[in-house]
């Protein structure tokens, strides 16, 4: 069987499983960083430019540059932006491709545990941001069952299968966050938890949209039929539906910000 990946390289995938989850984080988010209108921005780790629009929308900046390494993602991030506010290019969170001190503010939206070396790209956020300008980020709490998918990982584990945890998982813990924040020297750090929850009109829907992903799907789809449905059965058992059959699920992400000194 082919090793499981974590990453997804299809933005209209990503859009299908993710979007809602990370519009609903995002907003939290965006609240709490509480960014004014006018501002430069870069969205590292842009992806299909799903958080990209939400700062848009939300935050009103006068520009936005998106980087991302999936040429497939960024062609997805450019299709669905309209406002012409962002621009969207292929790069290294670890090797930002501008200068020091252009932007306003730097953040990364749900992939922090997707960079090689955390520390290093905290520090590339920090350079890229002019004195007294905001670095943050949000990341789903991996290690603690935040994931939005992680009742089927679980019960996946449970039945022997390997499903991989991204290469920097243990970077979503909130004190490795704190630590990352204030080890690229930081100021004014401060730490949130944001949880989110999404309802799904019956079981059968909430399987799908909870399967569909790059770590899961290709498993599932290798497995014998009866295996598969045995799965199916324990991941139902810890989710039961309200009186009307609905399914209500929570995820969890952990975010930080802080300041990068005047």
């Amino acid at each position: 069987m082919a090793e499981p990946q974590f990453r997804f390289d299809d933005g209209a995938a990503y859009e299908r499983v993710m979007g809602a989850w990370s519009r609903l984080a995002g907003e939290v988010f965006l609240d709490w960083l509480k960014l004014p209108s006018g501002l430069r921005c870069i969205d590292i780790g842009c992806g299909n430019g799903a958080f990209t629009e939400l700062l848009v929308e939300r935050c009103a900046p006068a520009e936005v540059q998106g980087i991302d390494p999936s040429p497939a993602q960024l062609a997805f991030a450019r299709d669905r932006h309209k406002a012409n506010v962002a621009k969207f290019q292929q790069g290294d969170a670890m090797a930002l491709p501008f200068g020091d001190n252009e932007f306003d503010a730097a953040t990364m939206a749900l992939v922090i545990f997707f960079v090689p070396d955390p520390v290093n790209g905290v520090a590339e956020m920090a350079r890229v941001v002019r004195p007294g300008g905001t670095v943050a980020a949000y990341a789903w709490d991996m290690l603690g069952g935040g994931f939005p998918w992680n009742q089927v990982q679980v019960e996946m584990r449970a039945l022997g299968l390997k499903v991989p945890y991204p290469p920097s998982a243990s970077a979503s813990r909130m004190d490795a966050l704190h630590e990352l924040w204030t080890g690229a020297g930081l100021e004014a750090v401060e730490t949130r938890e944001i949880t989110v929850e999404r309802s799904f009109p019956d079981f059968d829907v909430f399987w799908a949209t909870s399967t569909l992903g790059p770590s899961i799907a290709p498993t599932i789809a290798a497995m014998p039929i009866a295996d598969a449905e045995v799965l199916k059965s324990r991941v139902r058992a810890k989710q039961p539906p309200d009186s009307a059959g609905r399914i209500t699920y929570s995820a969890r992400a952990n975010a930080v910000k802080g300041r990068v000194p005047e």
